[in-house]
């Protein structure tokens, strides 16, 4: 099985020692994807702009390996605060569309940069 590291200047770099995605075979594993603006890597302000830039970064990400959105099988979703869910939860299902992969969401005392939220995925190549 082929190892390929996955980056794209069109996705904030990381911010410690890890990849934005780790392509094993025909899964695309990645790290999770703050709301930051790749071209000044701060953070989007407020939750609904961080969500759409969470999703835009890793959206960013899936083109870069040669992935879609569609390709997603599983997302992990952590918020700061779950009274924010109705609103991640209504960005996810319009950037998602009809294709909504398998997801768990988890509340966390903290995030890096002091994110609001963060999503994570795995996606398979369907040959």
């Amino acid at each position: 099985m082929s190892i390929k590291v996955i980056y794209t200047d069109k996705a904030p770099a990381a911010v410690g020692p890890y990849s934005q995605a780790i392509m094993a075979g025909s899964v695309l594993y990645s790290s999770g994807q703050l709301g930051l603006i790749p071209e000044t890597g701060l953070l989007s302000e407020g939750i609904a702009a961080q969500t759409v830039q969470s999703l835009k970064n890793v959206e960013s990400v899936l083109e870069e390996a040669g992935f879609r959105k569609e390709d997603v099988v599983k997302t992990t979703v952590f918020l700061t605060d779950l009274g924010n869910f109705g609103i991640v939860n209504k960005l996810y299902a319009d950037f998602f569309g009809e294709t909504k992969p398998a997801r768990s969401c988890v509340e966390v005392s903290a995030l890096p940069k002091g994110g609001l939220v963060e999503i994570e995925f795995t996606a398979v190549k369907n040959s």
